[in-house]
C-alpha cells in the first residue's frame, strides 16, 4: 500500500533537570527541520515531589521564537523585556527573540510546596532572515481565545499559524500551521497539504496510516502535495506542524539559531560579556527582574 509517510522520527530521550525527561524530535539525524521548526521537545510527562520543581536558569536566546504549550502543570516564565507570566494547559507563551532576549522558567512557590506534574512540548521556530534582528518581544494567550473545530470524534486546537479553516491569533512571521488534536478509538481525520513541509508528533495513543502505525512519542514526517488521513487506534493526542521551507539552512548552537556564523560568534561573546560585566543596562543581555542565577556558556 502506498503511503505519504516519508520518515519515522523517534525522538533522542535525555534528562534536563534532576531526572525530568525530555524527547527531543528535531533536530535529529532523520531531519533537521519541518517549515520554520528547527526544534521540537517533548517535555515528561513528570513529577515532581514536594519541595521539587522545575528551574531553568536564565539563559540567552537570538535568531528564534519559541512557543511553550502545556497539557498538565504549570510554568511561570520570567524573561529581560519585565514580562511574569505563568502558562498552563492549553495556553500559548510565544516569545521572539530576535536580537536577544533571556528567559527562566520555573516552578512557582506554592507549587512547589506541595509537589506539582508537568506535560508539555516546547518549539523552537527559526525567523525569517528579515527578521532576525528584531527587537524581541513576548505575548500570552490563554486557551479560551485559541480557536477550536469539534467534529464529535475529533477536535483541533490551532496554536500557531492557519489549517483546517482555523487561524490562531499568534501574530507568526510565516504560513505555517502547528495544532494540537484530540482523536477518539476509530477516528478518522485529514491532514491537508497546505503546507509544503508537514510533521505529526503523537503524544498519547497511536494512529495508523496507510496501513502504517505511528505509536504514541515518534513524529512522522511526510511527503509534500498528499492528503494525509489518520485513523486513531485509542484515544490520541497528536500535534500537527507545518510550513513552507525555511529561507536558507540555520545554525544552532546552545540556545542560539542564526543563518551565519557570525550571528553565532556575536551572541556568544556578547553573552561571556554580560556574565562577565555583571549583565550592564547599555548589553545586548540581561537578566529577568528577581532573578539573579544564570546559565553560563558551554564549552566550544
Amino acid at each position: 500500500m502506498f503511503s505519504a509517510v516519508s520518515k519515522i522520527i523517534k525522538p533522542r530521550r535525555r534528562d534536563l533537570i534532576g531526572g525530568f525527561e525530555v524527547g527531543r524530535a528535531l533536530p535529529s539525524a532523520e531531519q533537521r527541520t519541518v517549515g520554520p521548526f528547527v526544534f521540537f521537545d517533548h517535555m515528561g510527562p513528570a513529577k515532581f515531589a514536594a519541595g521539587k520543581g522545575l528551574d531553568v536558569r536564565p539563559h540567552p536566546h537570538v535568531g528564534l521564537a519559541t512557543v511553550t504549550y502545556l497539557f498538565e502543570g504549570e510554568i511561570m516564565h520570567r524573561d529581560s523585556l519585565g514580562t511574569s507570566q505563568a502558562i498552563k494547559p492549553g495556553d500559548v507563551n510565544w516569545m521572539v527573540a530576535g536580537r536577544g532576549i533571556v528567559h527562566s522558567e520555573r516552578t512557582r512557590t506554592e507549587l512547589r510546596r506541595a509537589g506539582s506534574s508537568l506535560h508539555g512540548i516546547q518549539l523552537w521556530l527559526a525567523l525569517p532572515k528579515s527578521h532576525e534582528d528584531i527587537a524581541p518581544t513576548f505575548a500570552h494567550h490563554p486557551a479560551a481565545k485559541l480557536p477550536m473545530i469539534n467534529r464529535g470524534d475529533f477536535n483541533v486546537r490551532m496554536i500557531l499559524g492557519r489549517g483546517m479553516g482555523l487561524k490562531s491569533p499568534v501574530n507568526v512571521f510565516s504560513d505555517m500551521m502547528y495544532a494540537d488534536a484530540m482523536l477518539a478509538p476509530r477516528a478518522s481525520m485529514e491532514l491537508a497539504p497546505d503546507h509544503a513541509e508537514r510533521a505529526i508528533y503523537v503524544v498519547t495513543g497511536a494512529v495508523e496510516i496507510s496501513g502504517q502505525v505511528i505509536e504514541a512519542g515518534t513524529m512522522a514526517t511526510f511527503l509534500p502535495d498528499l492528503a494525509v488521513t489518520m485513523t486513531a487506534k485509542d484515544n490520541t493526542r497528536v500535534m500537527l506542524l507545518g510550513g513552507e521551507p525555511l529561507d536558507g539552512p540555520r545554525l544552532l548552537w546552545w540556545n542560539f539559531v542564526a543563518s551565519d556564523q557570525a550571528k553565532l560568534e556575536s551572541a556568544r561573546i556578547d553573552w561571556a560579556n554580560a556574565v562577565q560585566k555583571s549583565f550592564p543596562e547599555n548589553g545586548r543581555f540581561k537578566l529577568p527582574p528577581t532573578e539573579t542565577e544564570f546559565i553560563a556558556l558551554p564549552k566550544m
